[in-house]
């Protein structure tokens, strides 16, 4: 039987890829659930503070508000909810903003007819959640994310998701718009969008996801001349398929395929762990841009904690390597006032040479520890 006051991690000896971790054995306490909701409240109060003025409905924002309705579900905290709806309601409740549909575009762009691309469509997992967190129910508040993600099921591409991160960004919003409207078409054109992003960034051999398909190995490859797989990338896409299992009812009929493609990250993920808790950038190349990052490591640590929350992955195997995680974000990432450090900036791949130190912070960095810490809360409150 697991001691639930101390846990202790035994890192075991494996050659995967090339990659080699020694044998080492460390203990671990398990946070009380009070120690975890003060980090919550800790960061969000310190980022809230930091930026009163609220931004544009792009995705790094949108990144920081799914983790703040996170914070709020645990802390029940109004101010936090009312942040997240003043943030709606400056952005009119959408992403891009044109109404021309003839003048819509999906790839790259930051410009307002980029309303098929996913970076503008994130924010309506937000939305969504306002709409099912207050009272009356206002169907205003996703009446835009309807109208978009409706239009894009009608079209006959299937190549919206080409690049990682847009799993995370737009995969939860068709569970969430599916949970509110029933309509199946939702779950039929998530799997068709998903089986072409698998096919273009899917690595087999490991179970992670390239950035893109320029990444794919051997066309590029790490510093060392290996696979090389980003750990924020492979973060989005590990969150993002936690947050779609849980939406998803049992008796849909891909749900077991999501949740084997979820274990076979996991079981490579906590493989490829360094000894202090983090995931390195570049996540099979320890070497090719070496040090902490924080915004992989806090979607790996929720994902890791959510799957032993829903009894996916065994607290044996995956609390060890899930508190020693916790344990980086809470005595390195996060300093005494509740900044959080060490978070890649905005890009799409591992750097060599880049500086990423304790003053590297970022909006979506933020948002992925408070996912983090609550589901930390949530593993804890249970036990």
């Amino acid at each position: 039987m697991m001691n639930w006051l101390t846990v202790k991690r035994i890192t075991i000896l494996l050659l995967f890829s090339g990659l080699v971790l020694s044998c080492k054995s460390e203990e671990f306490d398990l946070p009380s659930k009070e120690e975890v909701k003060t980090v919550i409240i800790k960061v969000n109060d310190n980022w809230q503070k930091q930026h009163p003025e609220h931004g544009r409905a792009f995705w790094d924002n949108a990144a920081y508000h799914t983790g703040n309705i996170a914070a709020y579900e645990i802390t029940g905290i109004d101010r936090y909810l009312d942040y997240s709806e003043a943030w709606a309601v400056k952005n009119d409740w959408k992403g891009a903003t044109s109404d021309d549909k003839a003048a819509w575009k999906y790839h790259y762009g930051e410009t307002n007819d980029h309303v098929l691309f996913g970076d503008w469509q994130i924010c309506f997992q937000t939305y969504i959640d306002l709409f099912n967190l207050t009272e009356p129910k206002d169907s205003s508040k996703i009446a835009r994310a309807r109208e978009v993600m409706e239009y894009e099921m009608s079209t006959d591409r299937n190549d919206y998701w080409w690049w990682a991160d847009g799993l995370y960004m737009v995969m939860p919003v068709m569970t969430k718009l599916y949970n509110v409207t029933g309509n199946e078409q939702y779950l039929d054109k998530l799997y068709e969008y998903f089986k072409y992003a698998q096919s273009i960034m899917y690595d087999d051999e490991t179970g992670l996801f390239y950035r893109d398909a320029k990444y794919v190995y051997p066309r590029h490859k790490s510093l060392n001349g290996k696979k090389d797989f980003w750990a924020r990338g492979d973060g989005w896409v590990f969150a993002g398929l936690a947050k779609i299992i849980q939406d998803m009812p049992d008796a849909y009929v891909h749900k077991t395929e999501f949740i084997k493609i979820y274990k076979r990250m996991a079981a490579t993920l906590i493989a490829a762990q360094q000894p202090e808790g983090y995931w390195t950038r570049s996540i099979l190349d320890s070497e090719h841009a070496p040090g902490p990052e924080t915004s992989g490591t806090a979607f790996y640590t929720f994902a890791l904690f959510w799957g032993m929350n829903h009894g996916i992955l065994s607290d044996d195997d995956y609390l060890p390597a899930a508190l020693n995680a916790w344990k980086y974000l809470t005595t390195t990432a996060i300093d005494e006032n509740g900044r959080v450090g060490y978070v890649q900036p905005i890009g799409e791949r591992a750097i060599p040479g880049q500086i990423v130190n304790e003053n590297s912070t970022s909006n979506f960095g933020v948002g992925a520890v408070l996912l983090a810490a609550s589901e930390v809360y949530r593993f804890v409150n249970n036990k």
